[in-house]
């Protein structure tokens, strides 16, 4: 029960926003709500029931078992009679009841390497739904930033289509006056059309990542999702701490170490089949019979009374030969060992090396982050005058449309930038054992 209840705390996660689909959803918002609703997520969690129930079995093991039976035999024909215990050819009623229990007294220690390998299924099926959400809250935070840059994308695009319909307005008057050519409307208006294609695949690209995020955090297809802007200010916050942000308490980690705890429990257990197995057995017998020919046979609770027997015994089994099952057993259970052990270095070291790769990656964004917004200042300020240099007849069209490629990518840059220092760190926290959708 106490074990139920940690798994009821870490997949059942109140949050008043949830009800409301009309506010405004921050990251840590869906990331939570995600967690909370995330199909993945539950069935990790039924999972972890099954491995608790596997623990309470191992527990169980430890106690007698007890057990009871009865049964009816009706003879006819040559038997054996038993009150006189000779054959005899008449038809004879039997009726029998048995009450028993069985109390293994030693197996080798097989039962305890058993609940030892069981609790350490418990620790990995906890690292293991704790995995399952992290990673269901990085691919929240990851749709969500993509619906944060396509939703840029989209305002960059209208921006600039505005900006060509009213230099396409200017244009057509300018020729009228005949101080534009005909050539340079048209390259104009194909910068309009263009315009108009981008905002048209950014919005539908936009509504692709919306879906995304709605997939991820098990939200109604068919309700709106609003979620809040990030703030400028808010990846250019200083580092989390120095050096290798990755520690030990990692979940991933933690279910390989787990892991390799249940095959080495799993390895003695097997080997604690070349030992003898002692038990102990008691139980209470009794029985009731009748010659059908005969009518004055005793009253059946005068035999169930006299019948009765109790008996205990002790019994001792010793393993010769199995055709080589044991063995086999063994060998591929201390196999199955050191593979745990092969497979829990590797992820150690993959874990430290992801880990040191997203926090350069994070210091990359924050530096990346700064650069841009200094090229796109400089992108502004060149469209600005080459646009005035073009109005006043100083510079091409193609000179604009350049100028003004190259400000919408230097934007869209930042943006990715701002929104990927924002994922390095939520990924260096990760690494770093912290919950990051709390």
């Amino acid at each position: 029960m106490k074990n139920l209840a940690i798994i009821l705390l870490i997949t059942a996660q109140p949050l008043a926003a949830q009800t409301d689909a009309r506010c405004t959803w921050t990251a840590q918002q869906c990331m939570r709500y995600a967690v909370g609703h995330n199909h993945e997520v539950n069935r990790t969690a039924l999972q972890l029931d099954n491995q608790l129930e596997s623990k309470t079995r191992a527990i169980g093991d430890f106690l007698p078992s007890v057990g009871a039976n009865a049964d009816a035999q009706y003879n006819f024909g040559r038997a054996i009679d038993p009150e006189t215990n000779t054959y005899t050819n008449v038809s004879t009623f039997y009726n029998g009841y048995r009450v028993y229990s069985t109390l293994p007294v030693f197996d080798g220690f097989s039962r305890l390497h058993a609940l030892r390998a069981a609790k350490a299924g418990v620790q990995m099926g906890l690292a293991a739904l704790r995995q399952q959400q992290d990673a269901t809250a990085l691919a929240t935070l990851q749709a969500y930033t993509n619906v944060l840059y396509y939703r840029g994308t989209i305002a960059m695009a209208d921006e600039r289509l505005q900006e060509t319909t009213l230099l396409l307005r200017q244009m057509r008057l300018l020729e009228e006056v005949g101080r534009k050519r005909a050539a340079d409307v048209a390259l104009v208006e194909s910068q309009q059309a263009e315009a108009e294609y981008n905002l048209t695949r950014q919005q539908n690209l936009y509504e692709s990542a919306i879906l995304e995020l709605k997939k991820q955090m098990a939200w109604p297809l068919d309700t709106e999702l609003d979620i809040v802007e990030v703030p400028d200010d808010e990846n250019l916050a200083p580092a989390l701490a120095d050096g290798n942000p990755f520690t030990d308490t990692h979940a991933a980690l933690e279910t390989a170490r787990y892991q390799t705890d249940a095959a080495r429990h799993e390895w003695h257990q097997m080997r604690s089949s070349l030992c003898p197995t002692i038990s102990l057995n008691v139980g209470m017998n009794t029985s009731y019979n009748k010659t059908l020919h005969r009518h004055t046979a005793a009253s059946f609770d005068e035999q169930f009374r006299n019948n009765r027997g109790e008996y205990i015994e002790a019994t001792l089994s010793i393993p010769l030969f199995n055709r080589m099952q044991t063995v086999t057993g063994i060998r591929r259970a201390r196999n199955n060992y050191r593979i745990a052990l092969e497979d829990y270095e590797q992820k150690r070291l993959e874990l430290e090396k992801m880990s040191r790769e997203a926090w350069h990656d994070w210091q990359a964004c924050l530096t990346q982050t700064v650069q841009m917004q200094k090229k796109v200042e400089a992108d502004s300020i060149a469209y600005q005058l080459t646009r005035r240099q073009f109005e006043e007849g100083l510079s091409t069209a193609i000179e604009l449309r350049t100028t003004s490629v190259q400000l919408l990518q230097s934007r869209a840059t930042l943006l990715q930038c701002r929104l990927m220092a924002m994922v390095k760190r939520q990924l260096v926290r990760y690494y770093r054992g912290e919950c990051i959708w709390e």
